[in-house]
């Protein structure tokens, strides 16, 4: 959930993360650990405190038909799928972030398969914003937006078995509907659509969080980021992913980073 700042009316920019990754590959405790780091530092360092969030492209799945629903209930659509997704409110609604705006991205139910009529998250304006999803650099107007891009590489043994702890004791699913739906709808999709985003990462992650240098590098780096003024006054949202000052951005190459 974002974590609220201090309500300036000073405009920022922040510096966006993108973390990609297969279903329960750890990419929200990832996040978690990279805001640990990053918070823990900046409240050892007076004068330097770092507002920093995290969001899920899950606000982002889009409305169901009535049709749609049905097939949801019963285990048979496929939200791994890049149609399940409302990617231009996702990217409108980053573009607002990265102009420093207070933006309210949806909320999202999963027992019910719908977005919350009426209910959003609100994301004010932050030094940092985390976005975390399987198909967060699946397109590619989006993840140009991305300063860094981070995919979190999970054996698929450890995927599976997160999943089915996941949706069977925080979603309500039975074992044999996520099984199915394993086997017939995340797996394929994963491999068809996720894993081949692999390649526009800037750092590939194996261990998912248990990596804690690859932890300790990311928070390094953001931490030493240009001020969110100084952001906004070199450039424009239009001009996000390119010509940033950053150390990843001058020293960056075609190959990516696999810290081990």
């Amino acid at each position: 959930m974002p974590h609220q700042g201090n309500g300036s009316d000073e405009r920022k920019r922040p510096f966006l993360i993108g973390v990609a990754g297969g279903t329960a590959s750890g990419k929200s405790t990832v996040c978690e650990k990279i805001i640990e780091s990053v918070v823990q530092s900046s409240d050892a360092s007076p004068g330097e405190k770092c507002e920093i969030c995290s969001i899920s492209q899950e606000s982002f799945y889009r409305r169901l038909s009535e049709k749609e629903s049905l097939r949801a209930q019963k285990g048979q659509f496929n939200f791994d799928h890049p149609d399940a997704f409302d990617f231009n409110l996702m990217e409108n609604c980053l573009q607002s972030i990265l102009s420093g705006k207070e933006t309210k991205i949806p909320k999202y139910d999963f027992f019910l398969n719908q977005r919350i009529e009426n209910e959003y998250l609100t994301v004010l304006p932050s030094d940092v914003v985390i976005v975390e999803g399987i198909l967060v650099f699946y397109m590619s107007s989006i993840y140009k937006l991305f300063d860094l891009k981070l995919f979190v590489d999970t054996d698929a043994d450890t995927r599976l078995s997160r999943r089915v702890l996941r949706d069977t004791e925080e979603r309500g699913r039975d074992l044999e509907h996520v099984l199915h739906q394993y086997t017939t709808l995340v797996k394929p999709a994963f491999e068809e659509f996720c894993l081949p985003s692999k390649k526009v990462a800037d750092m590939i992650i194996p261990r998912g969080a248990d990596n804690t240098v690859a932890i300790e590098l990311v928070s390094r780096h953001v931490q030493r980021q240009p001020s969110p003024a100084s952001s906004w006054n070199a450039a424009s949202p239009s001009d996000s992913g390119s010509q940033r000052s950053s150390p990843f951005n001058r020293s960056r190459s075609n190959s990516v980073s696999i810290i081990r």
